[in-house]
């Protein structure tokens, strides 16, 4: 550990972030690239391949051609998602709500009622609600 200095350890560690941010810049355009709607198959393959083939200007040339469409169609998929997760929450929370026991006790009431189970099953179901 003697032999690599403390300044090639920092140099070598913000490149390794950088090379980070890089697969990361990259993999947002990919993604944008695939999930532009207003993009024919075509323009979506050659945007690709461009990226692909030149990656450090194809990557720059597509940020600033398309850039604030970029961060528009990410809000709006963000704003989707959470719009969905709300749903979601709001349905599992109303439909899921936890009976009460006197709620229990009423639906075998009528179900004994209704002869759908005898006195004895009644009885057993009240005493695993009751215990």
């Amino acid at each position: 550990m003697d032999d690599y200095p403390l300044l090639n350890l920092f140099l070598t560690m913000l490149w390794f972030f950088l090379f980070i941010a890089w697969l990361w810049l990259l993999f947002s355009v990919f993604t944008d690239i695939v999930r532009s709607r207003d993009m024919s198959g075509w323009a979506k393959a050659l945007w690709s391949l461009f990226v692909i083939i030149i990656p450090l200007v194809g990557t720059l040339v597509y940020l600033i051609a398309r850039g604030g469409g970029m961060a528009e169609r990410t809000a709006a998929e963000a704003q989707r998602r959470e719009e969905q997760v709300r749903d979601y929450v709001r349905n599992v929370t109303t439909d899921a709500a936890p009976a009460s026991t006197a709620d229990e006790l009423a639906k075998l009431a009528q179900l004994r009622d209704a002869g759908t189970i005898t006195p004895a099953e009644f009885e057993t179901q009240k005493a695993k609600l009751l215990a």
